[in-house]
């Protein structure tokens, strides 16, 4: 159920973008993600940083689609978003205890996992520069593609690269399981 309300948003943008249109699917994606953002409060007690920050950036570039009528607005958002991913990423190499790739990815796991810290900096290195090339891809394909083509891969190609990107990381990272570490020795 969790992981149906967090695609939320982005099924609304594609589905009403499909049937209605750029502007409606923008305001679809606006009131779904402070739905979300609601929603998530309302079972947790607590905002979720990613839900406040994506409502944030929804409902500023949203409404600036649609009072100005100009869709590049909205097509700026993701970018938005993966450039912020992409400093945080950044930033956590020097502020706390962890990389963020290294908070992340230990969520993944059960039990805790052997990785010397250079690893995992070389790690956060890749998912920075894997938001960064998201971010830019996602503005080149906005501006210079259809855009049908900019919904299809704001939804489904951000997607299917994310995964892309983390299934080979955590397959490697199971063998650094504390358990994978003790099989080997």
């Amino acid at each position: 159920m969790n992981q149906i309300l967090e695609w939320l948003p982005l099924l609304a943008f594609f589905v009403v973008f499909k049937i209605f249109g750029i502007y409606w699917a923008t305001a679809s994606l606006m009131m779904t993600c402070v739905a979300l953002m609601t929603i998530h409060r309302a079972r947790s007690g607590r905002f979720k940083t990613m839900h406040v920050v994506t409502a944030g950036v929804a409902l500023i570039l949203g409404t600036a689609t649609l009072l100005l009528h100009d869709k590049r607005f909205i097509q700026w958002k993701p970018t938005v978003l993966l450039g912020l991913a992409a400093l945080a990423f950044l930033g956590s190499t020097v502020v706390g205890k962890q990389p963020l790739a290294q908070r992340v990815l230990e969520g993944a796991f059960s039990e805790s996992l052997v990785l010397p810290r250079h690893k995992w900096l070389l790690i956060n290195t890749a998912w920075v520069a894997w938001f960064a090339l998201l971010a830019v891809a996602n503005i080149y394909i906005a501006r210079n593609l259809a855009e049908s083509v900019w919904v299809n891969f704001k939804v489904f190609g951000i997607t299917v690269a994310m995964l892309i990107f983390m299934i080979p990381q955590v397959i490697w990272l199971n063998g650094k399981t504390s358990t994978g570490q003790a099989e080997r020795s």
